[in-house]
């Protein structure tokens, strides 16, 4: 039996397109003493992991040429060495692009217990992406009944999670997208009192019709144009959690643009970005309220699962050209639960 992986062929300079990977077929991994061997089911695809193999500075080593694609992923036990995993167990962890991952037993993020919910979700709502939402909103944004919260990005699998918790909140919340499906999305389904479509409007405008009054918190999946549309409409104290740079095409050198520091100090705003492994020691309170919150319908959530290994090497190239509506997956093999 073999293990195709996905491995990263050369090093991007902006967005990682399908020519920076290969899949190559690999013998099975061998367990040694207090290893698991994992067969995974879901490959998570996420917005982050183009700056794991960017060669710049970030928060983690970049991904090494030949080196199989960092990814969380989630599967089943198929054999254990180590005492606290048995066959069958479901788990989760940062696996990789790969059929099958041999790891230490404290490489294991978690055992999945919600068997009422399927697999798929612990690698969006009740992983990354939600604990992303629930600690950079009510860690960093920190929302309060009545305020006006703008979310960029608000179809995807972080902004609608924001902002449905935003709902909970008693907030107003607006949410930014690409696209009239994206902009219906936000508001049919994950209900944000107002959404913009700024590929056919001009973002200030809108923003000045749908918070009149100014914007309390903006969670920014984005910075670039839409950004500096948003910072114009701060409220006096109004906090900005910086999530991410989807709009920037490359870091080297840093794009120049408005500058922030105006909107700041007149306003008394404060601006901080986070990144979700700082909440790490923390991650099962998030999993338990959100769990709560989709069981009772509070949040809703989506998912685009990818049949194959093939799908990988492109995948995160279509999140940037804004093809996926809501978590992107790539399915290897069925899940029972």
């Amino acid at each position: 039996m073999n293990n195709r992986q996905v491995r990263l062929k050369a090093r991007p300079q902006g967005i990682p397109q399908a020519e920076h990977f290969e899949i190559v077929e690999a013998a099975l991994p061998e367990l040694a003493e207090g290893q698991v061997l994992i067969r995974n089911i879901y490959l998570s695809v996420d917005p982050a992991m183009r700056g794991w193999i960017v060669d710049t500075a970030g928060y983690s080593a970049p991904v090494a040429i030949g080196e199989v694609m960092r990814s969380f992923a989630s599967g089943r036990v198929e054999a254990s060495r180590h005492p606290d995993f048995v066959v069958g167990d479901l788990v989760t962890g940062m696996f990789g692009w790969q059929d099958y991952a041999a790891v230490d037993g404290e490489s294991v993020q978690r055992r999945i217990s919600e068997q009422d919910l399927p697999l798929s979700t612990s690698l969006g709502v009740l992983g990354l992406n939600g604990f992303t939402a629930y600690f950079g909103l009510l860690e960093i944004g920190q929302p309060k009944s009545g305020e006006t919260l703008v979310v960029s990005t608000a179809a995807g699998a972080v902004g609608s999670c924001v902002g449905q918790i935003g709902n909970t909140l008693g907030c107003r919340t607006v949410g930014i997208a690409g696209g009239a499906d994206k902009k219906r999305l936000c508001l049919e389904e994950f209900g944000f009192d107002a959404a913009i479509d700024y590929r056919s409007e001009e973002v200030d405008v809108a923003l000045a019709k749908a918070c009149p009054g100014g914007v309390d918190v903006y969670f920014d999946n984005t910075a670039g144009p839409i950004s500096d549309a948003v910072l114009k409409h701060l409220r006096l104290g109004a906090r900005v959690a910086i999530c991410g740079t989807a709009s920037i095409a490359g870091w080297d050198p840093i794009p120049q643009g408005p500058r922030v520091e105006r909107h700041l100090l007149v306003k008394r705003a404060r601006m901080q970005g986070f990144v979700v492994f700082d909440f790490v020691q923390r991650y099962d309170q998030a999993r338990t309220k959100l769990a709560e919150w989709v069981r009772d319908g509070t949040i809703k959530y989506r998912e685009e699962i990818l049949d194959g290994i093939e799908y990988a090497p492109d995948a995160i190239a279509g999140l940037y050209r804004g093809e996926n509506l809501g978590k992107r997956l790539i399915q290897l093999a069925p899940a029972d639960n």
